[in-house]
């Protein structure tokens, strides 16, 4: 099909359908890897075979060695790691479209949050993760979020670690009794104080706690390619998380900030140095503020120039805000439903977004059948290519998960497993304060004795936190935490820390 001829390499999605409903081999639809920093959206209601092009993309893309970090939330994408099952249907598809096709497997890395789940542990230390991405955790509000951003600036300015939840909660419940620490930057007050310590409570009760901790997860590790030139696919396993979409979603919102931070510009490149699924996209903008969904637009724009590209998954464009959606390249988009006057509405928005076509969209987007798609694209000078009604290639790995003895031994033999597979609770602030709380006062035996010729002027009354920042404890930590972050962390546009890069 004219629009999609390119030179350069290519995804392969699969071939153009006739006006008769049946595939054209000989037009082939794809997508060029050097537009694959441009972003793009897979959407489409449930069942109609969203992840399966999502498993098709990524094992395309490990083959031309790019790597690809995807989460897996329903526990299907497990897949990749296996070659496929030949089938009469498989078969079928693949002489539709005139794929010549083989079972294969992909290497594959599987991570879980804290360890909640199969999975190589990620973990982020409080301080990475921020009080922006924390507030939406939470679900407080913007006078709540303001004020949690002001205790996160005090432990930075003071050089407090805060690793885990224990620390935030510590540095809080500091704060709310000694005031006058925060003299000159603002006030906590004991409603507010009250309201946050509630939530990171609950947070913890969830299980949140596993996920806050030490060794924090380099987002560098994402980006492996194998010694034969594939990329590695990272997929975050989430079946045990997936009743805490916000915990996740906004998790899968840190990463890529990280990733924005620590990698170099780059420009345009012949192929991306990652490309990373958002799966269920819509979790992430519910909800959020215009600060929040403001710092999203502005990463997704940027995160181009590092030669990353990104893909939100989710079920219609209007999941997506238009500032977000304006910067998607790439468009496949499966069936809609329009059963109720909120879906006509949806299906009416979705056609406007996309380019002038021959195709009565309202129509043809209700009656693609599962495993095919509407597709446009970024041309390689950057033209959005002509829409396309396409029936997709059959993924070459399995489409279901692998075997659980089969993840298990992937994990065991991890060269990533002796790096995050332990958890490490060092000194933080937590346990200093509580240390400090915890001194006894001392015995009138053990002062000076008092010089009767003259009254002594009375000493200034110290605070707990200087009694903190003037023991040998702090000033070990200190000195530690100065050689790799300094005496106060800056902060990104999402409130992340900033780390170095390598």
């Amino acid at each position: 099909m004219k629009g999609y001829d390119f030179e350069g390499a290519a995804l392969e999605l699969g071939a153009l359908v006739r006006e008769d409903g049946t595939a054209d081999p000989s037009e082939r639809i794809r997508i060029p890897l050097s537009m694959l920093n441009r972003h793009g959206l897979v959407a489409g209601a449930t069942g109609t075979g969203k992840t399966k092009t999502l498993q098709l993309m990524a094992e395309q893309l490990a083959a031309q060695g790019v790597p690809v970090f995807l989460a897996d939330i329903k526990g299907d994408l497990s897949g990749l790691a296996s070659p496929g099952t030949a089938s009469e249907r498989v078969t079928r598809r693949a002489a539709e479209v005139g794929e010549t096709w083989q079972p294969a497997a992909c290497p594959v890395e599987f991570f879980s949050l804290g360890g909640m789940g199969d999975g190589i542990p990620i973990r982020g230390t409080m301080t990475a993760f921020g009080p922006t991405l924390l507030a939406k955790v939470l679900g407080l509000n913007e006078t709540q979020e303001s004020t949690l951003g002001l205790i996160f600036h005090f432990a930075d300015k003071q050089g407090l670690p805060l690793l885990d939840l224990k620390d935030l909660i510590a540095v809080i419940r500091y704060l709310t009794t000694t005031p006058e620490a925060l003299s000159g930057i603002g006030g906590l007050s004991a409603a507010t104080a009250g309201v946050i310590l509630r939530a990171l409570t609950n947070f913890e009760a969830q299980g949140a706690e596993a996920f806050f901790g030490e060794p924090e997860f380099d987002v560098r590790d994402l980006l492996r390619v194998t010694p034969d030139g594939h990329g590695m696919i990272s997929v975050l396993e989430l079946p045990a998380v997936q009743d805490r979409p916000q915990l996740f979603s906004t998790f899968l919102m840190w990463l890529l900030a990280d990733l924005f931070h620590v990698l170099p510009e780059v420009g345009d490149v012949d192929k991306p140095k990652l490309v990373f699924f958002f799966d269920e996209a819509h979790l992430l903008f519910d909800d959020a503020s215009k600060a929040f969904l403001q710092s999203i637009a502005q990463t997704v724009r940027l995160i181009r120039s590092k030669g990353v590209g990104v893909f939100f998954v989710t079920q219609t464009p209007n999941d997506v805000p238009t500032d977000v959606l304006a910067q998607l390249g790439a468009r496949v988009q499966h069936a809609l439903r329009a059963f109720t006057p909120q879906d006509a509405k949806a299906l009416k928005a979705t056609v406007s977004t996309f380019p002038e076509s021959s195709y009565d969209l309202e129509r043809l987007l209700t009656e693609v059948g599962i495993g095919e798609a509407v597709v446009t694209v970024l041309s390689e000078t950057g033209a959005p290519t002509p829409v396309a009604w396409t029936r997709l290639r059959a993924p070459q790995t399995l489409m279901g998960p692998s075997s659980p003895d089969a993840v298990q031994g992937m994990i065991a033999a991890s060269p990533l497993q002796p790096k995050y597979g332990t958890a490490v609770d060092r000194q933080s602030a937590y346990e200093i304060l509580s240390a400090k709380l915890a001194e006894p006062p001392k015995s009138p035996a053990s002062e000076a004795p008092r010089e009767p010729e003259r009254a002594r002027e009375p000493e200034p009354k110290q605070s707990m936190l200087e009694r903190v920042l003037e023991s040998k404890e702090f000033q070990s930590l200190a000195r530690s935490a100065a050689s790799s972050l300094g005496r106060e962390i800056t902060r990104s546009i999402f409130g992340t820390a900033r780390r170095g890069r390598r």
